[in-house]
């Protein structure tokens, strides 16, 4: 019979968060990250040199998480699915961010 499994030396196993700590750490990270409440963010550009929308990729975020943060104070967890696919949006969301100078790189 085989022993359980023991780190070595005193170095502590690491455990993945489960559904509902990792959906808020990237609902957290968005909130802190993105300009989602600044007074120019829900504006159009007046040059119309944008990449893609900033405006409206800023409220398909701003729409994603206050539904997300509602599911999660309700005590309803995200499948792996759905935490991939908002974790993709906001990824690609933040991209077209930094490319259109709303944000830092």
């Amino acid at each position: 019979m085989t022993p359980p499994y023991k780190p070595l030396g005193s170095q502590t196993v690491s455990r993945k968060p489960d559904r509902m700590t990792a959906m808020q750490q990237i609902i957290d990270a968005v909130k802190a990250e993105f300009p989602l409440y600044q007074p120019d963010t829900f504006k159009c550009g007046p040059d119309n040199t944008c990449i893609g929308c900033p405006k409206k990729l800023m409220e398909l975020v701003d729409t994603d998480l206050c539904y997300w943060q509602y599911q999660i104070d309700r005590g309803i967890p995200p499948s792996f699915d759905e935490l991939n696919r908002f974790g993709k949006m906001c990824k690609n969301i933040r991209r077209a961010l930094v490319r259109n100078g709303r944000i830092p790189a």
